[in-house]
């Protein structure tokens, strides 16, 4: 399995312990931080694929830490929290969050959400390759090739190709599409959707005829499997 670091910020031992120990067992590699100044340390020296992220911790909170990490990565992250009121919950989707575990939480309840935020992100084993006619996407690797010759895409259009790819044959809206790709907290319009589909299109060639316009709606992916 690819190495799948994951930072887990909890000021209390024995919940990053149950963490660690579930997770290990999933091959994750897990890296411990109990205040945020830690998390702040260890986020400088290597790069995650999930931050489990505590709201309480005795020098700031998770609030904080998420605001920061948003601003520089997109890391997925899942917060945890002793408090259930519903405004919690909102503010942590609005800070761009990507699930929200209440404490007690079951263990094994949180490896598949895990799991699930992992996958939603594209994050999977070493040398998965996802075929569909033409297009053939290393999503380890980031690499796109269509009839064997490699394509070169940003990040961005990387992750709206996979969007459509992992929505294929759905009717997508705008609205879907700019929450799935650009996340809850962006604040641009829906032409924004409009205009990377259109450069999407043109740098993917032939395979751009796919992704279908659905007047009134958004855009349809089409793959016959």
């Amino acid at each position: 399995m690819k190495d799948i670091n994951i930072l887990v910020v909890e000021d209390e031992e024995m919940i990053r312990e149950i963490i660690k120990t579930y997770a290990e067992k999933e091959q994750y590699m897990i890296y411990e931080a109990g205040t945020g100044k830690e998390a702040y340390e260890l986020l400088e020296e290597r790069e995650y694929q999930m931050i489990i992220l505590d709201v309480m911790l005795p020098d700031t909170d998770g609030w904080t830490i998420l605001r920061k990490v948003r601003k520089e990565k997109s890391i997925p992250v899942i917060m945890l929290t002793a408090r259930g009121e519903e405004d919690d919950k909102l503010l942590g989707f609005d800070l761009g969050a990507d699930d929200y575990v209440t404490k007690p939480f079951s263990a094994k309840e949180l490896m598949a959400r895990m799991k699930t935020v992992l996958k939603r992100n594209h994050v999977v084993t070493m040398g998965e390759t996802i075929n569909l006619g033409e297009i053939s996407i290393n999503t380890s690797f980031h690499q796109i090739q269509i009839n064997d010759e490699e394509l070169e895409l940003t990040p961005l259009e990387y992750k709206l190709l996979m969007y459509f790819v992992n929505n294929r044959n759905m009717a997508l809206t705008r609205e879907q599409i700019l929450n799935g790709v650009w996340g809850y907290d962006y604040f641009g319009n829906e032409r924004t959707v409009d205009t990377h589909v259109k450069r999407l299109r043109k740098k993917i060639g032939e395979t751009g005829d796919r992704i279908k316009t659905i007047r009134g709606i958004g855009y349809r992916m089409v793959v016959e499997e």
